[in-house]
């Protein structure tokens, strides 16, 4: 009934497809037409072939599902058969163990016994360890004091096995999933807390030995040796008991107190210890001060007869996975940085900073130190780092400079002030291999400025750079210094009322103005050094010490002319008068005083020799004719006017032969202003005025810088130029003012024109 049932409702799923004729089911089929037209000779029509060919189609869909149907009711009737089947062995097991459940109870009191008995057969076979824990404690405290280590380490290691088998067995009795209570917990790590003061003392005893090996290994590496085992006995001791726990599993044995207890890592720390230790053993009772590079080298020389005994004596007292050589250096590297972060926390002063920075940059990595071939393979430095950054060391550079600068600028000024003191010595100034004047400040401001540099070359050339730009700097500063000094030297000797009181001024106004060419000398040099390198990094560049040298010379040669002028006075107030006229030796005596200057004038450095020589010729003249435009003379006769202008040529050559001789190794100056005064006199001798225009024209065309005012005075001294002359010569001024020619130096605009006495001017002339 119940498969009649599957089977229609596993039918009514199916899609049946529909006949287009209409259902198979609804009445009789036609067949006997049908029939009867195959049976005829007619043939089948073509509708008729298809219909019967559908419905063939249709018979085979419908039987294969009626077969799909079948075999799937023969399934869920096997099925049905193994469920029933099933669940009469099921009810039979409920039966069995309901019959079996009193006798499971009486399992448990054996279990309870069981359990007890390991507990006793446990307590029995570790009672006599337990016994002889305390004796072996003690024992092993005395061999770790006496330092033998190993023996030590054996019983600890024995103890510490028994220890874990206990805590093993009581966690093995209260199964895999149960950890200890309490009590129990206490009660074992109570009775073995000496063996955790053993592992403690081990360890202390066994680091002290690490710590001193540097310094025993020498005398007995035995102990060095005995912790070394004992480090890698311990290591294999972590190793195993990570393994055990690897992975975790209900059979996984626990991890013991205290480990891991990572001996080896300790020992690299404990040996970098040593190393800071040896570092800081180094006295810092004389490290400031000159003492610092006496500081440094000894680091040197301990690191390297540290490395020496590693090297040779420990590396083979160790496995070679250690690398203790490169621990080592790893060590000291990281050490010696601390310790110059610390020395350059302080103030330093120059030549510390210089023992920093020599032991730094040259020393440490050279061949004597980690620059050693034989330590390539165990150093990199790239991968430790430098001792100190780049921009640590850019700042101890510009402290260094800052320093120099200070001490530069204190002994600059010393000097100076010793020049000064000099200049009022009662003896003429040192001469040189040349002959020249001098004193010892440029050759102590050279020789600072270049052991300077020499001295910040052997850190690097950039630092030689910044310091030379500093000491360029200082040397404007002392420049400026040097003419205000030389200005005062001036005004205290003119103020001076007791004559001759220095006796030596001018002599050491030449030594200041040899002193500047030396100078300029040095400073053109270490200028030449700072060029030659593009990369030139300081913070400003020095205004210019030459431009400061310069205005020291140029006021020390005016401080020298206006000597020479102050000399000359007496004697050029005669000149240009009556009595010069009559007398005519008025200008030898001028003479004297030239020849005396110049010869002193021979004392300094070219080119300040030739340009004294030149400034000598042109002031003279300049004097001379100013001499003549104070019209101390107004000729009367022509005669006068011959007289004039012929002493005046005389004196003309007298000067210029004067000037000759002084030449210097017979050059010829092409300054030549003693021209000037004979082509006045041609203009005092014309006699006949009315070529004056034509003469004043030619005047005008050798000296355009001569104005209307010279002329006027020129005029006067003639004493017979009429009055339309007058005015064609000053008409002849105001039309015609060429330019002054490339190179000429105007002499007229230094020769003073006395203000005219008369009360009005004159309609065919101009106002003096």
């Amino acid at each position: 009934m119940s498969g009649r049932k599957s089977s229609g409702c596993f039918r009514n799923r199916l899609p049946v497809p529909r006949c287009p004729f209409g259902s198979l089911s609804e009445g009789a089929p036609p067949s006997q037409p049908r029939r009867r037209q195959l049976n005829s000779s007619e043939p089948e029509p073509q509708c008729h072939k298809e219909t019967r060919m559908a419905v063939t189609s249709v018979k085979s869909v419908v039987q294969s599902y009626l077969e799909g149907v079948d075999w799937g009711l023969g399934q869920l009737r096997e099925a049905r058969a193994e469920v029933r089947e099933v669940s009469r062995a099921m009810k039979l097991v409920r039966m069995e163990s309901s019959k079996n459940a009193e006798s499971i109870n009486a399992l448990d009191t054996l279990k309870e016994t069981s359990i007890n008995h390991c507990q006793l057969l446990a307590a029995v076979t570790n009672l006599p360890h337990l016994h002889s824990v305390r004796s072996m404690v003690m024992e092993t405290e005395r061999l770790v004091e006496s330092r033998r280590l190993l023996e030590a380490h054996v019983r600890l290691m024995e103890l510490e096995h028994w220890r874990d088998e206990v805590f093993l067995q009581l966690h093995g009795l209260r199964g895999p999933f149960q950890t200890l209570n309490s009590e129990d917990d206490t009660l074992v790590h109570n009775y073995f807390s000496g063996v955790g003061r053993l592992v403690e003392a081990l360890a202390k005893e066994l680091w002290a030995v690490v710590g001193s090996v540097l310094t025993l290994s020498l005398q007995n590496p035995t102990p060095f040796v005995s912790a070394v085992r004992i480090v890698e006995r311990e290591e294999a001791l972590d190793q195993y008991f990570l393994e055990e726990r690897q992975p975790v599993s209900r059979h996984s044995r626990p991890m013991p107190p205290g480990r891991p207890r990572c001996w080896r890592e300790r020992f690299f720390k404990v040996l970098e210890e040593a190393v800071a230790a040896r570092f800081r053993s180094a006295s810092y009772l004389h490290t400031r001060g000159p003492g610092l590079a006496g500081h440094l080298s000894a680091l040197q020389h301990s690191i390297m007869g540290d490395l020496a005994t590693v090297r040779n004596l420990l590396e083979q007292c160790v496995p070679p996975h250690y690398h203790l050589t490169k621990a080592y250096l790893h060590a000291c590297h990281r050490c010696l940085q601390a310790h110059l972060g610390q020395i350059t926390g302080w103030e330093l002063q120059s030549g510390e900073i210089f023992a920093v920075l020599n032991w730094v940059l040259h020393i440490y990595n050279s061949s004597e130190m980690m620059g050693n071939p034989i330590l390539a393979a165990h150093l990199d430095l790239k991968e430790m780092g430098p001792l100190i950054s780049q921009d640590g060391l850019e700042q101890l550079q510009n402290k260094y400079v800052q320093c120099v600068r200070k001490s530069l600028s204190e002994w600059m000024q010393k000097a100076l002030e010793v020049e000064c003191t000099d200049w009022q010595r009662d003896q003429e100034p040192d001469i040189d291999h040349e002959g020249c004047y001098h004193t010892t400040l440029p050759t102590i401001i050279t020789q600072m400025l270049e052991e300077n540099a020499r001295v910040a070359l052997m850190i690097s050339e950039s630092l030689r750079d910044q310091t030379i730009q500093m000491g360029l700097y200082e040397m404007e500063i002392l420049l400026t210094r040097f003419r205000d000094a030389i200005i005062e030297f001036g005004k205290e000797h003119r103020k001076d009322s007791i004559p001759n009181s220095t006796k030596f001024y001018l002599h050491y106004l030449l030594a200041c103005i040899s002193n500047c060419i030396i100078l300029k000398t040095s400073t053109e040099t270490l200028h030449q050094q700072v060029l030659s390198r593009q990369s030139v990094r300081f913070s400003r560049i020095p205004p210019g010490p030459l431009t400061a040298l310069d205005r020291a010379v140029r006021k020390a040669c005016r401080l020298v002319m206006d000597q020479l002028l102050l000399d000359l006075q007496p004697y050029l107030q005669g000149l240009l008068s009556h009595s010069w006229l009559v007398q005519g030796d008025d200008i030898s005596m001028v003479c004297g005083v030239l020849e005396r200057h110049c010869e002193l004038y021979g004392r300094t450095h070219s080119p300040c020799r030739e340009r004294l020589q030149e400034e000598c010729q042109w002031l003279t003249v300049v004097e001379y004719v100013r001499a003549l435009m104070q019209k101390k003379l107004i000729c009367r006769s022509d005669e006068e006017r011959q007289l004039l202008a012929q002493q005046m040529v005389q004196d003309a050559q007298q000067l210029r032969d004067h000037f000759q001789s002084m030449e210097v190794d017979g050059s010829v100056s092409e300054v030549n202003p003693t021209a000037l005064i004979p082509v006045l006199a041609d203009l005092i001798k014309l006699k006949d005025p009315g070529m004056l225009t034509l003469e004043v024209s030619g005047l005008i065309s050798k000296y355009p810088d001569i104005s209307e005012e010279h002329v006027s005075v020129l005029l006067d001294i003639r004493g017979d130029v009429p009055r339309d002359v007058r005015g064609a010569v000053m008409c002849l001024l105001e039309q015609c003012s060429p330019p002054l020619p490339l190179g000429y130096r105007p002499i007229f605009p230094d020769i003073l024109v006395p203000a005219s006495s008369m009360p009005f001017c004159l309609p065919t002339a101009k106002c003096a």
